[in-house]
């Protein structure tokens, strides 16, 4: 019997600004392990500092740096479950603008209102990307009460911890993620017409 045209398994590049946000946060995780923290505090965290190149540069880059092995896990572990999904219903371009936006926002306010604070880590972003996929099932003018939830228990939780917590966890990125989630779903779902 003859077989016609060989069928096999291959492995797809779906999803590349996904793929790409987790290889290179990798690659940054390696740079940092080998340079002993020197990158994470050149290029891959934010913190107040004079106003040069670097400075703009750890606006975007501070997403991309994790403190250890731990960190990087519990973010990408959460990142590549939901980005691939979010890719393909907003496109790569939108979702690389959406998670540049985040990055950028949660910078600044980290600068603004936690001066002493060094942050770095995804997880601003897999909070955006959480609520933003809540938003999704927006349908008309209609705002899903799973929305309302998401936004209640996980960011309103951030803010209770943020609060109560003696960690090192930044809820406040948390939180700030959670709220550009919201809003970027709203943007893009959510029927204005007629309103």
């Amino acid at each position: 019997m003859a077989d016609g045209g060989k069928k096999g398994i291959s492995l797809g590049f779906n999803s590349p600004v996904v793929l790409g946000f987790a290889l290179i946060s990798l690659v940054a995780l390696f740079l940092n392990e080998i340079s002993n923290g020197l990158t994470n505090t050149m290029v891959f965290s934010v913190y107040r500092s004079e106003i040069s190149p670097l400075f703009f540069v750890r606006l975007f880059g501070h997403v991309l740096g994790h403190t250890d092995w731990n960190h990087f896990y519990s973010n990408m572990m959460f990142f590549l479950l939901i980005g691939p999904i979010l890719e393909e219903k907003y496109g790569s371009l939108d979702l690389a603008v959406l998670m540049c936006i985040t990055a950028v926002v949660s910078g600044i306010v980290s600068i603004i209102f936690m001066p002493t604070t060094v942050l770095l880590g995804s997880s601003g972003i897999v909070y955006m990307m959480v609520v933003l996929l809540s938003a999704s099932s927006i349908k008309g003018k209609k705002i899903p009460l799973t929305l309302i939830l998401i936004l209640f228990m996980y960011v309103g939780g951030e803010v209770v911890n943020g609060f109560e917590a003696q960690d090192t966890i930044s809820q406040l990125s948390h939180v700030i993620g959670g709220i550009c989630g919201a809003i970027f779903g709203i943007v893009l779902n959510l029927d204005t017409k007629d309103l």
